[in-house]
């Protein structure tokens, strides 16, 4: 710190302690303008009886940040207002996530008293990348939070600070919370879940397949596809036959796609040639999953004759799986790759590349195009490979980090410790 930022604590201080009966939220943030040296006393002012003192604390602790700003966090998680545990767990997202207080649920909070209603509805796919593990203690504040946290709003807010820091630790807090009586907790928790992809939670969150609320009902079947539950293809299979909202229908069927058995086949021919565009790729994903080579040929006729994107894309998928791995120009691969090109189609082209990368013969078919694809398609495939790749895969990803795209080498070098770490 500098003899000036020193100087102004020094005088901010003394004239609080000496001169002043109260402090003031401006004080507050003169005391930040010392930054860092300012976070014992900043820790100090979290035991400040004025609660609008307090939250702007936990604001200014914030905005100063890595590296000293995470333990002022975690103590502020333990006050007993609900809007200041909710600042401090964007707090330590942000800690972790730079940028996401102006993002997060607390976003709108210009001022005290701000209402955050309807921010539960916003997006929620954020997550930190692989290779960032948070501090296991804010990981424990931020689950005790979820499970008992001042408010509701609270409670929900920190199950998805728990989803997005891959909050492993969390997921007993996390599955405590699904049995809540409000829908917003619940589904927070159970995004949580999903992001979190500890598979033993499955089971213990499949009785809310049949709740009440479509929201809640769609993504307790999407946890059951993506938390690998194999146990609930029954109940989805019933709630596919007994469900009159399409969304419900078409969730249920891709989590069943996600589930393959045997059993299913009959379900999946059933919806191969609907109406609905998502119920058919929904089920060109079941036999691409099943890997039977006896269904091949009726998947390529498939192929042929669907003209809508996302459909086709699936069908793309199931024969990529089926075996046809080959890069040609109209090839089921190609089309997967050349879909990373599409803003409207790419969120579904990427994770079909993901999963599809795990077998080695694909995964080698797609370092020629991740060194000539376009823009899109080499960060595309760089976050492939960094999920799926194997210790083969890091001399490729690395000669892109010296990429003439600013772009592409950044996402090369993130794709290299993504790997590292998880190899």
């Amino acid at each position: 710190m500098s003899v000036c930022g020193a100087s102004l604590l020094a005088i901010v201080t003394v004239a609080l302690l000496a001169g002043q009966q109260t402090t003031r939220p401006k004080d507050v943030r003169e005391i930040a303008k010392a930054g860092s040296s300012a976070l014992p006393r900043l820790q100090e002012l979290l035991k400040y009886p004025d609660r609008d003192v307090r939250l702007e604390v936990v604001k200014q602790i914030t905005e100063i940040g890595p590296p000293r700003s995470l333990d002022p966090l975690i103590a502020a998680t333990q006050d007993n207002d609900p809007e200041v545990q909710m600042l401090a767990t964007d707090g330590m997202v942000n800690f972790y996530l730079p940028g996401y207080v102006k993002t997060g649920l607390t976003a709108p909070l210009r001022k005290v008293g701000t209402s955050i209603k309807g921010r539960f509805t916003d997006t929620n796919d954020q997550v930190i990348e692989p290779y960032i593990t948070p501090r296991a203690d804010a990981i424990l504040a931020i689950g005790k939070l979820v499970r008992s946290a001042a408010s509701i709003d609270a409670r929900a807010n920190a199950a998805r600070a728990a989803g997005i820091l891959r909050g492993k630790a969390a997921v007993a807090d996390l599955e405590d919370a699904t049995h809540s009586k409000n829908s917003e907790l619940i589904y927070e928790a159970l995004i949580a879940l999903q992001k979190i992809r500890d598979e033993s939670a499955g089971p213990s969150v499949s009785f809310l397949l049949h709740d009440l609320d479509p929201k809640v009902q769609i993504a307790a079947i999407e946890t059951m596809g993506l938390l690998r539950n194999k146990e609930a293809v029954p109940a989805l299979t019933d709630v596919l036959t007994r469900a009159k909202d399409a969304k419900v229908k078409r969730a249920a069927l891709t989590s069943m796609a996600m589930l393959p058995t045997e059993k299913s086949r009959t379900t999946y021919t059933q919806y191969l040639n609907d109406k609905d565009d998502r119920l058919r790729a929904a089920a060109a994903e079941g036999f691409g999953r099943l890997k039977n080579p006896s269904d091949l040929a009726a998947l390529e006729k498939a192929w042929q004759d669907e003209g809508k994107p996302q459909p086709r894309l699936s069908l793309a998928f199931a024969l990529v799986l089926l075996g046809k791995t080959e890069l040609s120009e109209f090839s089921p691969l190609q089309f997967l790759i050349n879909n990373l090109n599409s803003s409207a189609y790419n969120g579904e082209a990427f994770p079909f590349l993901v999963e599809l990368a795990r077998e080695a013969k694909v995964r080698s078919s797609l370092y020629a195009p991740l060194e000539s694809g376009t823009k899109a398609e080499k960060i595309g495939l760089l976050g492939v490979l960094a999920r799926s790749g194997d210790a083969t895969s890091v001399a490729p990803l690395q000669k892109l980090t010296n990429d003439p795209d600013p772009a592409v080498a950044q996402a090369a070098l993130t794709a290299v410790r993504n790997l590292q770490a998880r190899i």
